[in-house]
């Protein structure tokens, strides 16, 4: 007797990374199409639908401190303190070293390329400016430690909620060792409530992804309905130089770590193209970092005790796209308006980009907010109806375009590091990455790199 089909069956049984190309695809074709035909149609499209991709957003959202808070103090419970210990130095020197090679491909196209030279941009009046102020180190750090965790919670705190969830998991791991055989079996049950809610997590995230081909094609519509055609105009050349750098950063500085590490190149692109794609539409490394710590899990065989920890730091700190982001940006600004900035400029630009992404959420757009207190650092204020005003309003324009490649860059590169932090604790599974050739090299905790 055959089994009854479902009416929805040609949907949820097709491959979903397929379902979410085809939104991707056709989301492109339908938004560049009312980029380029009536703005009235434009407007109508992205008033009437906007609400479908704001569905996934939120969605995504939802889940994003529970899967943090949980899957990180199951992570830290699982772990030796001494082992925590060493996996934290790791991931912070990888995610320092990609940083520093991001600013330095940022900078070499920027001074390369040189987008905005000549354009002589005079102010506008209608443009409004703003004022930020980068927060000064200790500030940072202080806020890294929560007055009230619950209050860290309900706001959505990525940074406080890390660090007080690192502290409660790391209390249960050192509870579990108690020579109080009461204690001990009330940490290991506690433990065990943990995991089952960080599992519980992962199947919602399972089910939201579902509706992803259906949000890609809404928000990717809108934003080419909205941006495609300014960005095919005067903005085109720094939008191909911001991405050019990211290319280049991909192939050479995480194409080769890959390579030095003896991971394949490929089979990494292949198993993390999930949640690339999703980094990509969403434009919020948060928002992503459910289908981030499953792929990683799932396809490259990254252990749970390993990406609980990393993988939510990551999201934090680890802003390579961003980087880049706003040392080109900063540069064109500075070209577009006849102020091309010194060496020195860039310096400060480069310093003041990363302590702010320390302590800037992985949401869409908080690039944009990073690159005026970059401009603010170096004495270029963003003053109504100046040309800084301008260049900046102009650079807000295609933002949307600039956030998708730097937030998939950010994934991309959490995804990474953390993998190669599993390999050298001996930790990575290395049958996800069997069909390739370099993967053959057995590892073991006494053998790693």
């Amino acid at each position: 007797m055959s089994q009854k089909r479902g009416m929805l069956d040609w949907y949820f049984k097709t491959n979903l990374l397929t379902r979410i190309m085809v939104g991707l695809v056709a989301g492109c074709i339908v938004g560049i199409l009312l980029g380029f035909g009536d703005p009235a149609n434009s407007k109508a499209f992205v008033d009437n639908t906007k609400i479908f991709g704001d569905i996934f957003i939120r969605l995504l959202k939802m889940i994003v401190v529970p899967v943090i808070f949980f899957s990180l103090i199951a992570g830290a419970a699982s772990i030796e303190p001494s082992r925590l210990g060493r996996v934290g130095v790791k991931i912070i020197a990888f995610y320092m070293a990609t940083s520093a090679a991001s600013v330095a491909v940022g900078l070499f196209f920027a001074n390369l390329l040189q987008p905005g030279l000549g354009m002589e941009i005079v102010g506008v009046e209608a443009v409004k400016g703003k004022v930020a102020e980068a927060p000064s180190l200790s500030t940072i750090f202080l806020n890294i430690i929560p007055t009230n965790p619950a209050e860290s919670l309900a706001k959505g705190d990525v940074l406080p909620i890390i660090f007080f969830a690192m502290l409660f998991g790391l209390a249960i791991s050192f509870t579990k060792e108690s020579e109080d055989p009461a204690v001990a079996k009330g940490a290991n049950s506690l433990f065990g409530l943990v995991n089952a809610a960080a599992e519980t997590m992962y199947k919602i995230v399972r089910g939201i992804m579902q509706y992803a081909p259906i949000g890609v094609f809404f928000l990717i519509a809108m934003v080419f309905a909205q941006q495609g055609a300014k960005a095919l105009g005067p903005l085109l050349y720094v939008t191909v130089t911001v991405y050019l750098a990211f290319v280049a950063l991909t192939i050479i500085g995480y194409g080769g770590l890959l390579a030095v590490y003896r991971l394949g190149v490929i089979k990494f692109f292949k198993g993390a193209n999930e949640a690339l794609i999703t980094a990509f539409v969403t434009r919020s490394s948060n928002g992503t970092l459910p289908v981030t710590m499953r792929v990683s899990e799932e396809k490259l065989g990254v252990p749970r005790t390993i990406s609980s920890f990393t993988l939510p730091l990551g999201a934090t700190i680890n802003m390579n796209g961003t980087a880049i982001y706003v040392g080109v940006c900063a540069m064109f600004i500075g070209y577009a308006t006849g102020h091309p900035l010194t060496f020195e400029q860039q310096m400060v630009v480069v310093t003041t980009a990363t302590l702010a992404a320390i302590g800037s959420a992985g949401v869409p757009g908080a690039g944009a907010i990073m690159l005026l207190m970059a401009l603010e650092s170096i004495g270029i204020k963003v003053e109504a109806g100046s040309a800084v005003a301008a260049a900046y309003a102009m650079i807000l324009g295609i933002d949307a375009l600039l956030d998708m490649g730097r937030t998939c860059l950010n994934v991309g590169g959490d995804m990474v590091c953390t993998a190669i932090v599993a390999k050298t604790e001996g930790e990575l599974d290395m049958s996800k990455w069997e069909d390739q050739p370099t993967s053959a090299v057995p590892t073991r905790k006494g053998n790693v790199v």
